[in-house]
């Protein structure tokens, strides 16, 4: 495997389960069993109602959502993401319900369009670290 070159994630006692489920390439949420809410980003108490770690339980979920929005990059970051350009940052509502930010792969920047369906891919960027994307939906 290349060396990677962009930022990683740090990843934190809260999200580990989510960034070992991106390994095994499932797409995981955390669900409070006290409001029945998914969230997204993994934290320590549910977004929606306050409720402890103790009542979160991280479930399996379907990598499928929406473009809420998206725009593409045609200066990069840094030169790590020089090779990329033009790469697509998107806001995805997923089904569960949370929005999350990713990358578009597989397509081009006229290709994504907002209210478009999108599913999840992976991306193993080293041997630690899978990030999750997001491709059109077939």
């Amino acid at each position: 495997m290349a060396e990677y070159l962009k930022p990683l994630p740090t990843i934190q006692p809260e999200s580990e389960a989510y960034w070992a489920g991106c390994k095994r390439h499932e797409f995981l949420l955390q669900k409070c069993r006290t409001c029945g809410k998914h969230q997204f980003p993994h934290r320590t108490i549910c977004s929606n109602c306050d409720s402890l770690t103790t009542d979160l339980e991280v479930v399996k979920a379907s990598g499928k959502g929406t473009v809420y929005t998206h725009s593409a990059v045609y200066r990069p970051l840094s030169p790590a993401f020089g090779p990329d350009v033009p790469y697509i940052v998107v806001i995805v509502d997923l089904d569960e319900g949370p929005r999350m930010m990713s990358n578009m792969v597989g397509c081009t920047p006229d290709e994504v369009k907002i209210g478009a369906k999108v599913e999840v891919v992976f991306d193993d960027v080293t041997e630690e670290v899978t990030l999750p994307k997001f491709k059109l939906a077939e």
